[in-house]
């Protein structure tokens, strides 16, 4: 049980994937653009990470649902996977809603 947790965020990062591809939404519409916001944002949220570990307001409690490999103190491994997932979703979302804004403005006499 200890990949349950990477395996289901890489199943969602894979979700959301196939959502993006199939409305071409974020990364299939802008490939170069959407790389460069998702490392970004990934990176951003690693230094956030980074330093709430470091101030004492994060920390890892071990679970039986998490492999327990850590990339550094209380950073475990799922966590760049979740913060990529997340920024992955918040993107999907945002595109889509302008894209739902957009065609409802055109809509309109």
């Amino acid at each position: 049980m200890g990949l349950l947790h990477l395996a289901l965020l890489l199943t969602a990062i894979l979700c959301v994937g196939l959502v993006d591809a199939r409305w071409r939404l974020f990364v299939w519409a802008r490939p170069r653009r959407a790389l460069l916001v998702l490392g970004a944002g990934v990176a951003f949220l690693l230094l956030w990470d980074a330093a709430g570990i470091a101030t004492g307001i994060f920390s890892r409690e071990g679970n039986p649902f998490s492999t327990g490999i850590l990339l550094a103190p209380h950073l475990p491994v799922e966590e760049p996977v979740f913060l990529l997932f997340l920024v992955q979703l918040t993107m999907v979302l945002y595109s889509g809603t302008l894209r739902v804004l957009r065609r409802r403005a055109e809509q309109r006499p």
